[in-house]
């Protein structure tokens, strides 16, 4: 059976038709969710897109966390079911509490938008073909992809091996030339304690189609649809 994943369209969201495109590239059924909705349809995941949800006002996400459609995200990751945020999407989940930390202004203060890449790091918590050490290539974009925390929750989040992926060289060393935007270190995607919310800067629904170029979305939407298809077969 075909797992079903909702792709959620908040006011400003403009990665949505993207994220529903890759997920049927890779064998998945995207159903279409709004922000108002409040259930999630019986989907098997949820993806958070990329954009500016309500115009990035306040700050990144501030304002999405309260749309009506979070209420169900929220009750559907602590049920433990499969939940991905790209970019605005991460920016949503840190602001929803539902992953630590918060991303603020890159670095450098200006917007960035190329290719770069990261390297899975501890991913025993989520496993599903991500395998610890891989380089993926992947497209960037985002102003506001600084991942910061105290110095108490950052501890926290190393010792638990919650990094899910850190920004790297492309022979995958990492090293803080290759830090796009002065992520906490080089902290580009992360994972909660269960394993089944991953949120990341990078889009790895830009990164699905070989006809377009690289292809290192595929590590990403593949571990979604597994996760998916587990609570599909369960």
């Amino acid at each position: 059976m075909t797992s079903r994943v909702a792709v959620v369209t908040f006011p400003g969201s403009l990665d949505d038709r993207d994220a529903c495109r890759a997920v049927e590239l890779m064998g998945g059924e995207p159903v279409a969710a709004w922000h108002g909705d409040s259930d999630l349809q019986g989907a098997d995941a949820v993806i958070l897109p990329g954009g500016f949800s309500y115009g990035d006002y306040l700050r990144t996400g501030a304002i999405a966390r309260f749309a009506t459609i979070m209420t169900a995200v929220r009750e559907y990751a602590e049920e433990g079911r499969p939940v991905l945020g790209i970019c605005n999407g991460f920016q949503i989940l840190c602001e929803a509490g539902l992953l630590p930390g918060a991303l603020i202004r890159n670095r450098g203060l200006s917007f960035i938008c190329r290719w770069i890449h990261v390297r899975t790091e501890d991913t025993s918590g989520l496993s599903r073909g991500i395998s610890d050490g891989e380089v993926l290539h992947i497209p960037i974009k985002h102003g506001e992809g600084q991942f910061v925390a105290s110095q108490e929750e950052l501890a926290r989040i190393e010792r638990q091996g919650l990094v899910a992926m850190r920004y790297c060289a492309p022979d995958g060393t990492v090293d803080e030339r290759f830090n796009p935007n002065g992520s906490t270190n080089g902290i580009a995607g992360l994972r909660n304690e269960a394993g089944n919310v991953l949120g990341l800067m990078p889009h790895p629904e830009h990164a699905v189609d070989p006809d377009l170029g690289p292809t290192g979305g595929h590590t990403v939407l593949h571990w979604l649809l597994a996760a998916a298809s587990e609570r599909v077969s369960a």
